[in-house]
């Protein structure tokens, strides 16, 4: 039958008890046991109550730490892992283990199982992989032999299916065990609580009855109903957990229960008893409050109990004024509470209320209030101040505080341990003697407490050691960097001063009087490095920190490659010194030498200063030089050094080139000298008989060449010298032999030519006169390089004229020995046997003609046969 229908009345409460919004994963297919290659799809979910809204994101943990965000709510899972999401404006889910696995026979289960479930438990398979006598098992035992089917039905899930599960079977005659499933059947909801808004109500009040359960937040899409039982009375099943009494009356006195049930389910559960005694108007004005004191800043509520007197009713609230005729009204309205949120002292006093409801006008008793001043934080001293070391010294603890209401009771503490407690009812100090012991050093404080609870003082102590830390940490910082000291105490009571130290030499001295630590900051330079510590002091003895080094990291400066040769200038074949060094920064620091962008070589200097490379110049050395410098701060390069290796000379070459080997008087002579090495520019000396003919400058390191015009002095040895300003080259001396036209050369070409001397003389005569002239007018200025004159012939084609061109000579050869002594000399002589005296045969000195060799040898008659000297141009003279 219906509970009191005319009495209870449905209350419009919405909701059932949804304490957060939680975002849930559902799985399809609803395993979490899956074939390697398989996927499931994971859908993200977060229902709220009364505020339905579009998702905007959605944001998934995924196996590795990744957090993925997304505007899809579905993720397609292929790893094994933990996974959660979490969907906007609401809290992540719980985790979803997945498996994904290469086994041959898995159990495939649902994730969550909540009491009246249908569950399957799937024993799959891999593909391919044929299985024979699929069993299932419980616990280790036999739950089911799958003959015909690999799925396992519960219908309607309850605790007794709790348990571990697997299945197997038989691939030939081998068995094949899956993985193992534990299945905890959760409960959908709890069984419900029955509360009422009064166990006791007086009668023609209202009563509120509520059913307190909550479903599950995996599934809350599900729908409770309630209703309420009384004895063999019960109400109809409804979506609100609330009913009301509305008025209440003695009747409904009685045990009241409540049930809950899902909506469509089997699942529903029960609340224990609740008594309920409905009670008697008695018509009865009273006020009272929690406590008959209150203290200065906490709130005071003053009720006024009204029965017996029929609603609507209204509460005017009064203080008592001494002094005055008429009490103050503090409130008037239908409430029966009057509240003072931050009670003063000037709140004291007495209290009463008057109920009136138009008929009844009744008045409560007085309540007297007290306001107290919480006590404020003791402050400890010791008398006398200072330091105190000595057993048997006296000492007096006085704990003292500034405000509060008497009586004040004062507690003395030494190490926690009590020492005194005593009360003081007529001034907020107190005062502990005691003669000191060996026991007695350590920590005190004192507490005071007048009802509020007890305010303890700061405790009286020596500081502990204490330490010193740097800001950035490490032991080493870079010049300019910002350090911070700080330095800090475990315990010991204010105020402390700290003082700071570098190398023993006072820093700072700051005073704490709050906080046991204290910093020190400054910006670094390269004096900084060093030893620190710090002290602290609070009146028993100062207290050093361990000491704490810095180094100070310099990064290197530009460095300055210096290049020191042996000598003024680099040679070919020295040894130069490269210094590479850096005016500033820290060791050790490596430096690296470079030629033309091509590493020579690298050294470290382990504590500071430079570096040097040894370098054994060739000619390739030459060009541009620097050096880099690195400490691990960064690397400075130098400016470049530019290096020139010369090459010194070589020993020069002289070459004679003449138009004909017998060079006679009028002819033009090329003396040409040549350094085969040496580096530009050179300077060419030329020598006759050791005297010097003419100098010539080469900036091309090719050699030089000078012209002579014959005459009878030129006979004799010629040299020449090359020097570059690293050491003069003398070349070898040749020896050159001009013929005349008398003397014993003429009485030659007598004994050869017969009958025509006197009018060959004439001629040639005249044709050296011309010849002589020729040159004359042409100039014999030395030339620097013969190889730029066109009108050079090729010195291999020299030719002398020593005879006139008309005269038909045949070859003579003839030794003479003219005294038949030691001395033996030979001649040959090559003659044209027609030769036009033309004004091309005149004797230009380039003129190419058919060459003239003498050969001249001069011989010991009682030594061997030497190699003859040449006189050819065809050869070098040497």
């Amino acid at each position: 039958m219906l509970l009191w229908v005319s009495l209870l009345i449905l209350a419009p409460v919405g909701g059932q008890f949804a304490s957060e919004i939680k975002s849930i994963i559902s799985l399809h297919p609803p395993w979490t046991t899956l074939f390697q290659g398989e996927t499931v799809t994971l859908t993200c979910k977060a229902f709220q109550f009364n505020a339905p809204q579009k998702r905007k994101w959605y944001r998934w943990y995924l196996p590795g730490e990744i957090q993925s965000e997304t505007t899809e709510n579905t993720y397609e899972a292929r790893e094994s892992g933990g996974y959660k999401c979490q969907a906007q404006d609401s809290h992540s889910s719980d985790r979803v283990d997945l498996l994904f696995t290469a086994a041959s026979l898995i159990l495939q289960a649902p994730s969550d199982v909540f009491e009246a479930d249908s569950v399957v438990l799937r024993c799959q398979a891999k593909a391919n992989v044929i299985l024979n006598n699929m069993t299932l098992y419980k616990n280790g035992k036999v739950l089911q032999v799958l003959d015909k089917t690999s799925d396992f039905h519960i219908y309607q899930a309850s605790m007794k299916d709790n348990g571990d599960y697997h299945c197997s079977g038989f691939k030939d005659t081998h068995l094949v065990s899956s993985n193992k499933i534990k299945i905890v059947v959760q409960e959908l909801f709890p069984s419900p609580v029955l509360k009422a808004s009064s166990t006791q109500p007086t009668e023609g009040n209202t009563v509120t009855l509520t059913c307190e359960t909550q479903l599950s937040l995996q599934r809350p899409e599900s729908q409770l109903l309630f209703r309420f039982v009384k004895t063999s009375m019960w109400s109809e099943w409804k979506i609100s957990p609330e009913f009301q009494f509305s008025p209440i009356r003695r009747e409904n006195s009685g045990s009241y229960w409540c049930e809950a049930r899902r909506l469509n389910s089997l699942v529903q559960k029960q609340s224990q008893e609740l008594q309920i005694q409905v009670q008697e108007i008695v018509r009865d004005v009273r006020i009272h409050s929690h406590s008959e004191f209150v203290f200065e800043g906490q709130e005071l509520v003053l009720i006024c109990s009204v029965n017996g007197v029929p609603r609507p009713i209204t509460v005017s609230w009064y203080k008592k004024q001494p002094s005055l005729w008429k009490d103050r009204e503090l409130q008037t309205s239908s409430k029966t509470e009057f509240k003072v949120p931050v009670v003063q002292s000037s709140d004291a006093g007495e209290y009463y209320c008057i109920a009136r409801n138009g008929r009844f006008s009744l008045e409560s008793n007085l309540v007297i209030i007290s306001v107290k001043v919480p006590v404020s934080q003791p402050v400890l001293t010791l008398r006398p101040p200072g330091t105190w070391t000595l057993v048997r010294d006296k000492i007096s603890l006085q704990c003292e505080v500034q405000r509060g209401s008497l009586p004040i009771w004062y507690q003395f503490f030494h190490e926690d341990v009590l020492l005194m407690k005593t009360k003081s009812t007529s001034e907020r100090k107190m005062s502990h003697r005691l003669s000191l012991t060996e026991n007695h050093f350590g920590k005190y404080y004192c507490t005071a407490d007048n009802g509020l609870g007890p305010q303890r003082s700061e405790a009286v102590m020596p500081v502990s050691q204490p330490v010193l830390t740097l800001s950035p940490p490490g032991t080493w910082t870079l010049v300019g960097n910002e350090v911070r000291l700080q330095c800090e105490v475990q315990r010991g009571s204010s105020p402390i001063w700290y003082q700071f130290f570098h190398e023993d030499v006072l820093l700072t001295r700051i005073e704490a009087t709050s906080w046991r630590t204290r910093s020190y900051s400054f910006s670094v330079t390269a004096e900084h490095s060093g030893n620190y510590y710090c002290t602290a002091d609070n009146g028993f003895g100062p207290q050093s920190s361990e000491t704490i080094n810095l180094s100070v990291i310099v990064p290197v400066s530009r460095p300055v490659l210096t290049l020191r040769p042996p000598r003024d200038q680099a040679v070919v074949g020295d040894m130069v010194e490269l210094h590479c060094e850096v005016q500033r920064g820290s060791p050790p620091i490596l430096y690296q030498f470079y030629h033309e962008d091509v590493t020579l070589g690298s050294s470290s200097s382990a504590s500071g200063g430079g570096a040097s490379f040894n370098l054994i110049l060739k000619t390739e050395h030459s060009g541009n030089y620097f050096c880099e410098a690195n400490n691990g701060q960064g690397v400075q390069r130098s400016y470049t050094v530019s290096l020139s290796v010369r090459v010194p000379v070589s020993r020069p070459v002289l070459t004679l080139r003449t138009a004909r080997a017998q060079v006679v008087v009028g002819d033009v002579l090329e003396l040409r000298c040549e350094a085969q090495r040496g580096s530009t520019p050179i300077l060419y000396w030329f020598y006759h008989n050791n005297i010097t003919l003419e100098t010539s400058t080469s900036h091309s390191g090719q050699g030089v060449s000078l012209n002579l015009s014959l005459t009878a002095d030129h006979s004799g040895t010629y040299s020449c010298e090359a020097d570059n300003g690293l050491g003069p080259q003398r070349s070898e001396a040749v020896t050159l032999s001009v013929m005349g036209l008398t003397g014993s050369k003429n009485s030659l070409i007598a004994t050869s030519v017969t009958g025509g001397l006197l009018s060959m003389m004439a001629i040639a005569a005249v044709a050296l006169l011309f010849y002589c002239w020729l040159l004359r007018k042409a100039g014999g200025k030395p030339t620097v390089d013969s190889s730029r004159n066109p009108s050079a012939p090729d010195p291999q084609e020299s030719t002398y004229h020593n005879v006139p061109g008309w005269i038909e000579l045949q070859p003579v050869y003839s030794n003479v020995n003219p005294n038949r002594g030691e001395v033996v000399y030979s001649e040959v002589w090559s003659v044209k046997k027609e030769n036009k005296l033309t004004a091309a045969s005149e004797p230009e000195p380039f003129k190419n003609t058919d060459s003239c060799v003498i050969y001249s040898q001069v011989k010991g008659a009682s030594t061997a046969a030497s190699k003859p000297q040449f006189l050819d141009p065809l050869t070098p003279h040497r």
